[in-house]
């Protein structure tokens, strides 16, 4: 069995190796968990480009050792030009092509917006040039493609290869890459350099955001170089829970944060410590459902939220919902949001800046529009808008779409901090309470509670089925009781991508960091 790795100074968990290793030298050197986070960020954006990207959005956790976290929302708004008449004749958005890349990408927003708070909180700044350095390398030298790339190339093909920009960029020669195969990016190498010397704003309000605004008017995407003017990440106060075992924090709308937080607490009124697989999974499973009821019906662009989200997670309500499960049938429910692609990563580091971190561009691939010149993925977060007039997600001009990310953290009662994460649309909730329940709670060695067999209550990739998914590794007698118990029960494979790729960091009173990455990925937990 894999074995969590612990370290004293500083510790770095994603789903790929070298932005864990990116991460790891920046914190060598001298920098902050933020910092490393940004190293960690720019290179996973080269190495995993089906999952995530500078077109995309991203969201982040920052605990400092002493005050309140706070959360930081890098997330874009559809563009100026994507209105209801834009997409006239259509019954929904389009998840694939121009019309598809309607929302500002954010995530670089938020990583000057992060460093901007390292610097408040006394950091002296590393340069921004060796922030993106192994990126920029990357990208321009090459690297081995995954076998999650491979795949994903091999299964989106047919409905990604005449997307703009999409084939040039990801079919070398015509050909889907085979694992292992060099895979060399020399536009976003480009492009990063550009941000390297010009500063991330340029992206925005630079020679680059001019560029990005050109190609885009010329795809016919419905976003504008005014749109990108106005990009800007916004620091929040980050949703709590008070939990039995500690504070727990995620993000606010426009993600399901709330979906996350409200799980573990309704699981906290249900005896978790003392449940046995199955009634684990089913206890989960059913307030999942209950958590999604409110996600559906309150979560969508803050600004158009009348009251305060935070009053969902008092302990009357909660409770009330808790005394609704029924720990002998599964209830009916309707229907998820789906899967969705994505990276969550963690940085710790010796001071005790914590960082909990969501980037992605939502589908694998995103829209399929690359961006000529800059080999940029543009996202399709803004597929998730309803264009039914008056509907909670109804597209407007300006208006954030509804996020599945939502990175977490927590600080326990025993004195221990956690962040946590994973990547999965629907899923994510879902492994982050399995998580905490396997090890908080039922005191599961960290990386079994990260590498032990999971499930999706809904849909995945190509499928109309919202059924209860488990991977094959769950014991035979679990999978016959969840069926007794009225859930429609479909097995996965053993390590199966469909479960997302997960992580956790927890800092130990003495000052050791024990990170535990996911089996599932192509990650790792490294520390020095």
């Amino acid at each position: 069995m894999i074995q969590s790795n612990m370290a004293p100074l500083g510790m770095a968990v994603t789903p790929h190796h070298l932005a864990s290793e990116s991460a790891l030298a920046v914190l060598r050197e001298g920098g902050n968990a933020i910092e490393a986070m940004v190293a960690a960020a720019a290179t996973i954006a080269v190495v995993y480009p089906h999952m995530n990207g500078l077109g995309g959005d991203g969201f982040w956790l920052v605990v400092p050792p002493q005050g309140d976290p706070v959360a930081i929302d890098a997330s874009g708004a559809a563009g100026s030009l994507a209105h209801l008449d834009f997409y006239h004749g259509e019954r929904h958005i389009p998840h694939r092509g121009p019309k598809a890349a309607l929302t500002v990408a954010g995530t670089v927003s938020g990583w000057q917006e992060a460093l901007t708070l390292a610097e408040e909180l006394g950091s002296a700044p590393l340069p921004l040039a060796r922030l993106l350095r192994d990126a920029i390398r990357y990208a321009a030298d090459g690297i081995p493609v995954t076998a999650s790339q491979a795949a994903a190339t091999a299964a989106k093909q047919a409905e990604l290869q005449h997307q703009p920009g999409f084939a040039a960029t990801f079919l070398p020669d015509g050909n889907v890459p085979v694992a292992g195969s060099r895979f060399t990016q020399p536009a976003l190498a480009n492009t990063l350099s550009v941000l390297s010397e010009q500063g991330l704003e340029s992206f925005y309000r630079g020679e680059l955001a001019h560029h990005l605004a050109r190609e885009m008017s010329a795809l016919g995407m419905p976003v504008t170089l005014e749109d990108l003017q106005k990009q800007q990440a916004r620091r929040c106060t980050p949703l709590h829970l008070a939990h039995s075992e500690g504070d727990i924090w995620n993000m606010t709308p426009p993600t399901q944060g709330l979906v996350s937080l409200a799980i573990l607490g309704i699981t906290d009124r249900l005896n978790m410590a003392e449940a046995d697989e199955a009634q684990t999974v089913h206890r989960i499973v059913e307030a999942t459902k209950k958590a999604f009821a409110l996600r559906d019906k309150h979560i969508t662009d803050p600004r158009h939220i009348d009251f305060n989200v935070q009053d969902l997670l008092n302990e009357e309500h909660l409770s009330t919902l808790a005394a609704q499960v029924d720990d002998q049938q599964a209830a009916s429910w309707g229907t998820g949001r789906g899967p969705g692609d994505t990276v969550w990563m963690g940085v710790m580091d010796s001071s005790g800046l914590a960082v909990s971190f969501i980037q992605s561009i939502y589908h694998e691939f995103g829209s399929g529009v690359v961006l000529p010149g800059t080999g940029i993925t543009w996202q399709n977060r803004g597929a998730a808008f309803s264009l039914q007039p008056g509907h909670l997600l109804a597209l407007e001009p300006g208006k954030q779409p509804f996020h599945t990310l939502n990175p977490a953290a927590a600080r326990l009662k025993d004195g221990r901090t956690m962040v946590y994460g994973s990547m999965g649309g629907d899923g994510q909730p879902q492994t982050q309470a399995a998580i905490f329940t396997r090890h908080v709670i039922q005191g599961q060695p960290l990386q079994q509670a990260v590498s032990a067999p999971r499930w999706l209550l809904g849909r995945t990739w190509g499928q109309s089925s919202d059924s209860l998914k488990l991977e094959s590794r769950i014991a035979p007698e679990t999978v016959q009781q969840l069926r007794q118990l009225g859930h429609e029960v479909e097995l996965l494979p053993d390590y199966s991508e469909v479960v997302g790729h997960a992580g956790a960091i927890i800092r130990h009173n003495n000052g050791m960091l024990e990170g535990a990455f996911d089996p599932r990925s192509n990650g790792s937990a490294a520390g020095f």
